[in-house]
């Protein structure tokens, strides 16, 4: 009985040394950030809060920066000084045309980088640029990978956002402990490019949700049924989710800030869609009407404007409002 209790006790001991370990292994890691918008500024704290060493790029919004270096973060002037201190640097911008320029410009991220660097884009981008930058980086020894996002600002700062990560499985294992420091819900959905792939189709499903919505809603508003007799109907029942409920947090509570994502990104990852579908012969219809809805938005000039506003432009433009009386 007791060589059993000890056995067991050396071996709680092994598993705890072990643990210990791996924890100090992941902590070895140096991660740079650039990007510190309303999605980064969230996942950058949250990891320099638990502990990884973090150099950031500065910004002309000097807020986020100066809160991460009072957290304990340090700050680069360009992204080679980012990758030349990092071994892991996330990137969090618009999309391919800005991670294409911190990547190749000359005081870029690859003029930086050194073999066994990892450069994971959780922007919202072009499968076919990933994959061309992909290549290009791993002729110098470096590992790019995407890591697009789901939910919210309000996540990112929580700590509890979604991602969609394609790389190798070792990568993957290396990445996985920082990338916990800001996600709630880790898919390792493939290969790389098949992170921005998903993503993509993701951001069709919520963007057609959202230019149906608004149309429904003027609609409604036509035929005299408001938005918050509609909501009475949808909320709860089997046409609800958790898109809708943020969608109509705008809607009824005039709540600005409740999908801080702009028409204007939504109409790029449209057409980053549109591309994909044309690079394999598909024809999408859907697709290009959701496409169209955030183009005429943009159009009238309210690009920076949130996704939920799309709601007002459609009543609008259909000769109605469906802000309550009151406001």
């Amino acid at each position: 009985m007791e060589s059993k209790i000890v056995a067991a006790l050396i071996q709680a001991i092994r598993r705890r040394v072990a643990d210990k370990g791996n924890e100090m292994t992941s902590k070895a890691e140096r991660i740079g950030f650039i990007g510190l918008g309303y999605m980064g500024h969230g996942m950058a704290k949250n990891i320099v809060e638990k502990g990884y060493p973090l150099t950031v790029m500065g910004h002309r919004n000097r807020t986020p920066v100066d809160d991460l270096l009072a957290r304990g973060a340090k700050e680069a002037r360009t992204p080679r000084e980012v990758a030349q201190a990092s071994t892991i640097v996330f990137l969090c911008v618009t999309g391919s045309q800005e991670v294409e320029s911190l990547v190749r410009r000359p005081d870029g991220l690859r003029a930086g980088a050194r073999p066994g660097t990892i450069i994971v884009d959780t922007s919202t981008s072009d499968p076919t640029s990933t994959l061309a930058l992909a290549d290009e980086l791993a002729a110098a020894g470096v590992t790019f990978v995407d890591a697009p996002l789901a939910r919210t600002p309000k996540e990112a700062w929580e700590g509890t956002l979604d991602t969609m990560v394609g790389c190798d499985d070792e990568t993957f294992a290396r990445l996985k402990p920082v990338i916990e420091t800001w996600a709630g819900r880790i898919t390792h959905i493939g290969k790389v490019g098949d992170g921005h792939k998903m993503k993509l189709i993701n951001n069709f499903i919520a963007m057609s949700y959202a230019a149906t919505y608004a149309e429904a809603l003027a609609l409604g508003q036509k035929v005299g049924i408001e938005p918050n007799r509609i909501d009475s109907v949808i909320r709860g029942g089997r046409m609800s989710c958790g898109f809708y409920e943020t969608f109509m947090t705008y809607v009824l509570a005039r709540d600005r800030d409740a999908h801080k994502f702009t028409l204007r990104n939504a109409y790029k990852d449209m057409r980053y869609l549109e591309a994909l579908a044309d690079s394999v012969g598909l024809s999408n219809p859907m697709g290009n009407a959701t496409k169209n809805a955030f183009a005429t938005a943009v159009n009238t000039g309210r690009g920076d404007d949130y996704v939920p506003m799309l709601s007002d432009i459609v009543a609008e433009l259909n000769g109605t409002s469906l802000a309550p009386p009151d406001r």
